[in-house]
């Protein structure tokens, strides 16, 4: 089981380097935890998780006011990024710029985390499937480093997660089109993630409000592990 936190505009140095250190004090080799920090609090310490990218442009570097290129990341090590977040697109990231980043993370070797999913009116009116089918469509299914997050907008962040019976149903139709592992994302925490984690095509989660706190993110796995009964 993959767990992935996405800290989002959330913790500073100093927040990051007490939120990592109680996390390498409890987590174990075997564990595959990967942490999306803000740029700002990158750092260069050997931990038992892996660091990620919340964003990029696809670049290694250049005059690009404001962005962050590959010969920043690779300082720190980053060999994972997100991309398609809902949060990106709803900034203008439009489907011909995230291919553009999709290609180019490709072409860096990068873990590729690609984000879909569909807003509450497209849910209601039933037309889920044809909207994520529209959004896979842009990208390379067959990417060897590719993990796929389902994360329905009208889940993040707002306390309402899908339902263990919905997370499965469109799960399953991802998996027809590609074999790439599959996380939920959308309000996980720790009294849904056991029937999460028991969906036999979810991988892992990628975890948003629910992992800004090392503690309350370590419980998580705690609930499908079944270990770190003593967090410090």
């Amino acid at each position: 089981m993959r767990f992935l936190a996405n800290l989002k505009c959330n913790h500073t140095r100093a927040s990051f380097a007490k939120y990592a250190q109680i996390l390498d004090a409890n987590l174990s080799a075997n564990d595959d935890v990967t942490v999306f920090p803000p740029f700002s609090a990158l750092d260069l310490v050997a931990h038992k998780f892996k660091l990620g990218a919340q964003n990029f442009y696809p670049c290694e570097s250049g005059a690009h006011t404001g962005e962050i290129g590959k010969a920043m990341l690779d300082e720190f090590g980053v060999k994972s990024v997100l991309i398609g977040h809902s949060e990106r697109r709803e900034l203008g990231e439009s489907e011909e710029f995230l291919r553009a980043k999709f290609d180019f993370a490709v072409k860096a070797g990068w873990q590729i985390v690609y984000c879909i999913g569909e807003n509450l009116s497209v849910n209601e009116v039933g037309c889920t499937k044809e909207f994520l089918a529209e959004q896979l469509k842009n990208i390379d299914l067959g990417y060897e480093r590719l993990l796929i997050a389902y994360e329905p907008i009208w889940a993040i962040g707002t306390g309402k997660s899908a339902s263990a019976e919905q997370i499965e149903e469109i799960l399953n139709f991802i998996r027809e089109q590609t074999s790439a592992p599959l996380l939920y994302g959308g309000s996980v925490n720790a009294a849904n993630i056991g029937g999460i984690a028991g969906i036999a095509n979810c991988d892992g989660v990628l975890v948003g409000t629910a992992s800004w706190d090392a503690t309350k993110f370590l419980e998580l796995i705690r609930v499908v592990s079944h270990r770190y009964t003593s967090l410090s």
